[in-house]
């Protein structure tokens, strides 16, 4: 059984392995492809009179301007949004904390009184070993105590 996990577990790095060198061979091909036609574009414009290699030159630089305005205003975008993400989420971990302190407060009242009622009930000795006993309600408690 051991064995066999560990073949399966060998033959998903090798297969995820696999998937990722033929992206990566992908990824190096459409590259090598962008870089020819770049260079075509370049021996090309070397070919243009001057006039033309600047008019080309403006161009080029007009579109990198609205691709570079373009990509600042999604910037700008997703830091609002993680704005107001971090404001909501600090909303949601306050209503957590105050939950949890209200579950802490409750079942300690609840104890209270439970022992006042039970000062005339004997006591029966138990024999727990590795056993905890609690409330359904202490149990956030007891686990964040826990791990605390």
């Amino acid at each position: 059984p051991f064995l066999r996990l560990l073949e399966a577990q060998l033959q998903d790095q090798r297969r995820q392995h696999e998937e990722e060198v033929k992206a990566l061979k992908r990824q190096a091909t459409a590259m090598k492809e962008e870089l020819e036609k770049q260079q075509q574009t370049f021996l090309q414009t070397l070919q243009l009179s001057p006039e033309a290699q600047v008019e080309l030159g403006l161009q080029e630089i007009a579109r990198l301007t609205n691709e570079h305005l373009d990509l600042k205003e999604l910037l700008e975008k997703s830091e609002k949004n993680e704005k107001k993400l971090k404001k909501q989420l600090k909303i949601y971990m306050k209503k957590v904390q105050d939950f949890e302190a209200s579950q802490a407060t409750v079942p300690a009242e609840r104890r209270q009184h439970e022992r006042n009622m039970q000062v005339a009930i004997q006591r029966k000795e138990k024999d727990f070993q590795g056993m905890l006993e609690y409330y359904k309600e202490d149990e956030p408690l007891l686990i964040r105590n826990l791990i605390i």
